[in-house]
This record gives structure tokens, C-alpha cells and sequence, in this order.
């Protein structure tokens, strides 16, 4: 048997969901929600008498007034905090202008104002259609190509610029569309939908179940439940979870969604601040008994290894792929008054085992590269997903042998 790589290849990786996600350029690492105050251990009567933000506030103050030309000081103070940023030499610690931010806010929020489409960027064939959505109960469907917005045509913009008009619809309005040969009309109106961050089934002669996590969003651990809900009562017995190019997310939700799985007081991660260590264990009373195999890959990072490590060492799930990427690092987020933003390490994360896998990975218990099939100019033209494969052996075989008399 040689399944193509559906669901992850290369040609789906480069898919705009329109409406659903907005894609970065950023790694999304892991996050930890942030009260937005100005410090714990800080305050402002500490910062009065900061000599050195003293002297900062008097260079600021002689530029503002004294130089020659007009000064922006919106810019000016960006790129002072940037340079902050810099100054730490930590790749996940930065400044976030506006944009990035509500990129960043937009892709961990789970959720959005939209119609329920997937959208190809380069095409703009419209690739998916999501459940109870405007979209589908519009009878819009895969394979359609937005022509007009309410009588505005989109054919010669790019698939950003059509998402932007649509999401900036606040009452009903009208997307002509071409299907095929014909031109037809749809009548729709915004509004708030879940961001799918899985897609699941039972895989075909077995009672293994596959689902594919692609970002530790505000709205996984609800997502997951209601497909597990849905494949266990289907007959499943067993779970192949793919955690492949998965670059994290909210470190509460990888928290929330391995707690799904673990039995409680069992250590899902730790926290290292300044050599002091903070332990998080399974808190709740639900949990899994049938066996799971996860699937990670070099971009496997942050949020999902820590998943990865929880299941692997809590749970006594097996591991199937390539050496994760290696990111042990927690990030903070602090919103500028502006919408700005800057994030910034405040913590190491380690595994249930106390193990920091920063610049290291977590290693597969069963190494395996996926085939790619190339042409005569070397390009690849086809992925065979052997991982995916090699997980159904190692998960039905198992499945075999319990059902053993």
C-alpha cells in the first residue's frame, strides 16, 4: 500500500484558508497568555529611579525637541524597542508591528468573522467548503472562483486582497462565482466561525483513528473532544495523532488537549525560570486507555513537542518520524498600547522526565523519512507518506496481537 501524502503535501501546505487563518512569516513557538500589566517585580516608582531609563528619557526628550527635522516618534520608539529585542540575541524574542500582531492574535484565536472557505493563494479556486457555515449553506462549493464582491470584480487582485474585501462586509452581501461554465450568485453574511486547526477520520479497514493537529489554537481542546466523541463512537479503538509541521501555539492549549489523554496528576511539562522549576500536571478526571502513536517531523515544534513528550512519557504513546525541531523555549506576549507587540523567553519548558529539548528534538522511537519521487530534473513531482504508513503498521499490528486469545 502507497498512500499519497493527503492531507499534509507540499501543494496543500501552500493553501490560504481563507477566513480561517491568516498565514505568518513568524514561527508561532509556544505562548503564554499575559495580563498585559506593566511587571510583576516591576513598577513604575522602581523605573523613576532607574538612572539608566533616566538617561534613555533625556536623549528621547533632547531628539523630540531639539533636532533639526521632524521627527515621528511612533517610528522612533519602535524601533527603540526593536532594538531591545535585538540586544537578547533570542531568535523568539521580538517586536511585533501592527500587522504581525493581529496575524499572530488571528491564527492562535481559534475563531473568526468570516464565511467558511479555504481558498487557494495562487489559483483562487476555492478549495473547501466548512461545515455549517454561510458559505455551505450558501450552496458555495469546491471548485468555485470568486468573480465579484457585491458587484466589485476580484479577478485581477490576489486572494488577500479578495479576503480583506469579504472580511470587511458588515451586512449581507453577494459573491458571483464561476462554476465550471456557469456564473452563479451567492447571498451571504459574516460571521463568527471556529478556525478548523484538525481534520480526522478512521482510517479504511481499521479502527484506528487518525487526526491531524495543526496549531495550538484557543478553540483546539473543544475541537479535539467533539472528533474524538465522533470516532470513538464510531468503533475506534486506537489513535494515530500527526503532530507534522505543527508550530505550536498556546502552551495552554497543548496543556489542555494532552489532558484529554492523561490520567490525572500525571506531569504534562514543567517550567525552568532563573533555576527555579514549576511543575503542571493533569488536573482533570477525564482521560484514554487505547494505545497512540504520534507523528512529528523537523517542524514539529514548541506547543506540539511538548505534547509529543507529555503522551510519549506520560502516556506510553510511540513516536514515528524525524527528529523534532528542537524548540524548549516559552514565549510572553505584551501588547503595546499602539496594537503593537513584543514577545519575549521567559522560561525553558521541560519534558514529564525533566528533560530540556532545546536545539535537541525529541527523537522518534521509529525513525523514517518519507519517499519523494523526483523527475528527470530532479524536482519533486510526488511525496509517498511512508511515516503515515509506518504508524498504521505499527498501530493495527499492535491491535492484532491484543486481540489474541
Amino acid at each position: 500500500m502507497k498512500n499519497k501524502y493527503k492531507g499534509f503535501s507540499l501543494s496543500l501546505v501552500l493553501v490560504i484558508v481563507t477566513l480561517t487563518s491568516i498565514v505568518s512569516a513568524l514561527t508561532t513557538g509556544i505562548i503564554v497568555h499575559n495580563n498585559n500589566k506593566l511587571s510583576a517585580k516591576v513598577t513604575y516608582t522602581d523605573l523613576a529611579k532607574d538612572e539608566e531609563l533616566n538617561q534613555f528619557l533625556k536623549v528621547y526628550a533632547n531628539i523630540i525637541s531639539e533636532y533639526y527635522e521632524d521627527i515621528d516618534k511612533k517610528e522612533l520608539l519602535e524601533k527603540a524597542i526593536a532594538a531591545m529585542m535585538n540586544y537578547l540575541g533570542d531568535d523568539y524574542t521580538t517586536y511585533l508591528d501592527n500587522t504581525d500582531t493581529n496575524d499572530l492574535i488571528t491564527q492562535l484565536a481559534g475563531e473568526y468573522k468570516g464565511i467558511g472557505i479555504a481558498i487557494n493563494n495562487s489559483t483562487k479556486i476555492i478549495t473547501e467548503v466548512f461545515e455549517d457555515t454561510p458559505a455551505a449553506e450558501a450552496g458555495i462549493m469546491s471548485g468555485d472562483i470568486i468573480i465579484t464582491v457585491d458587484g466589485e470584480n476580484v479577478e485581477n487582485l490576489t486572494a488577500s486582497e479578495t479576503v480583506k474585501i469579504i472580511k470587511e462586509k458588515k451586512n449581507d452581501f453577494v459573491l458571483e462565482l464561476k462554476r465550471g461554465d456557469e456564473i452563479i450568485q451567492a447571498n451571504l453574511k459574516n460571521k463568527s466561525i471556529i478556525s478548523p486547526s484538525i481534520n480526522y477520520n478512521i482510517i479504511d479497514n481499521t479502527k484506528a483513528g487518525y487526526l491531524h493537529i495543526e496549531t495550538f489554537s484557543n478553540t483546539l481542546e473543544e475541537q479535539v473532544k467533539k472528533a474524538l466523541n465522533k470516532m470513538e463512537t464510531a468503533g475506534m479503538e486506537s489513535l494515530i495523532i500527526d503532530l507534522r509541521n505543527n508550530t505550536g501555539g498556546y502552551l495552554e492549549a497543548a496543556n489542555k488537549v494532552t489532558s484529554i489523554f492523561t490520567e490525572k496528576g500525571k506531569r504534562i511539562y514543567s517550567l525552568e525560570y532563573k533555576n527555579e522549576v514549576t511543575h503542571f500536571n493533569d488536573e482533570t478526571d477525564e482521560k484514554r486507555n487505547y494505545e497512540i502513536v504520534l507523528l512529528i517531523n523537523k517542524n514539529t515544534a514548541s506547543a506540539a513537542e511538548v505534547m509529543a513528550s507529555a503522551l510519549k512519557d506520560s502516556y506510553g504513546a510511540r513516536i514515528i518520524g524525524e527528529t523534532s525541531f528542537g524548540k524548549g523555549k516559552v514565549q510572553q506576549t505584551m501588547k503595546l498600547e499602539d496594537g503593537s507587540m513584543v514577545k519575549y523567553t521567559s522560561a525553558y519548558w521541560l519534558t514529564p522526565r525533566g528533560t530540556c529539548i532545546d536545539k535537541k528534538g525529541i527523537i522518534p522511537d521509529y525513525s523514517v523519512d518519507n519517499e519523494e519521487i523526483k523527475d528527470e530534473d530532479g524536482n519533486t513531482i510526488e511525496i509517498i507518506d511512508t511515516q503515515l504508513e509506518k504508524a498504521i503498521s505499527v498501530i493495527t499490528k499492535n491491535n492484532d496481537m491484543n486481540n489474541i486469545e
